[in-house]
């Protein structure tokens, strides 16, 4: 893997995306958006409060998981992967240039989801809203790294949201959203242990209550980071130069 050649595919996919309006306010604007409607519908009740926190995990998550699917599967099938990895770019460095910048967006993201989260909806939050946006970014880019994972092995778009049930909804249902996972039953308790978007929403809700500290949310983000890592090796050795 060579530092520039990443960088220069960073910024390749960077200025495609500054280009594509769509794309640009489905992950800039949208995830506040979702929250946004969210705090409206229960803005009479304390609901809110209570799973703000896991939304701001859940809505970047979903959005950077389907965008960066889609879009490097498109990479393929277009045959622009095949072109790049012609040249000496290796598939590492074409991964790594992919998570790099769709990282530098859900930075951008999360950033506004945790803003408007907190002063235009109300969220309340005990702990240190740096520590909330930390994992916030963290839980974006984990979508990001499983979304690359997922468009190795798509041949189609419709490939990729047939894996959203595989990746993404079990996730969603054990990591606490509707039922807390200290009341799941043991075997369901024991899988979400193990998903990443578990220690997430764990970590999002100890910093908004202020019940753990710190160490404990750094060691959530240990946790969501070697999933990351992982995901990204496993990504780069099943990527595919085309579709067949």
């Amino acid at each position: 893997m060579n530092p520039r050649r990443t960088l220069a595919t960073a910024g390749r996919v960077l200025t495609q995306i500054r280009h594509d309006p769509r794309t640009v306010v489905l992950l800039l604007a949208v995830p506040s958006l979702l929250i946004g409607l969210l705090a409206w519908i229960f803005s009479d009740t304390r609901v809110f409060d209570t799973v703000g926190p896991a939304m701001i995990a859940l809505f970047p998550f979903t959005i950077m998981f389907v965008v960066t699917s889609i879009t490097t599967l498109r990479e393929r099938r277009t045959g622009t992967l095949e072109r790049l990895l012609s040249m000496p770019l290796g598939k590492g460095d074409f991964i790594l240039g992919y998570t790099l910048a769709f990282g530098l967006l859900a930075v951008l993201q999360s950033s506004i989801a945790v803003g408007f989260s907190v002063w235009v909806c109300g969220l309340e939050i005990q702990g240190s809203i740096w520590l909330l946006l930390a994992v916030a970014v963290a839980d974006a880019i984990l979508g990001t790294t499983l979304g690359l994972l997922a468009s190795a092995f798509a041949r189609t778009e419709f490939q990729v949201v047939q894996f959203m049930p595989l990746l993404v909804f079990p996730q969603i249902l054990l990591c606490g959203i509707f039922l807390p996972r200290d009341q799941l039953p043991d075997a369901l308790q024991a899988v979400s242990d193990w998903l990443p978007l578990s220690h997430a929403v764990d970590a999002l809700r100890a910093v908004a209550t202020d019940s753990q500290d710190a160490a404990y949310v750094a060691g959530e983000l240990l946790i969501i980071g070697a999933w990351i890592v992982g995901t990204v090796v496993l990504g780069s050795i099943t990527l595919r130069r085309r579709t067949p």
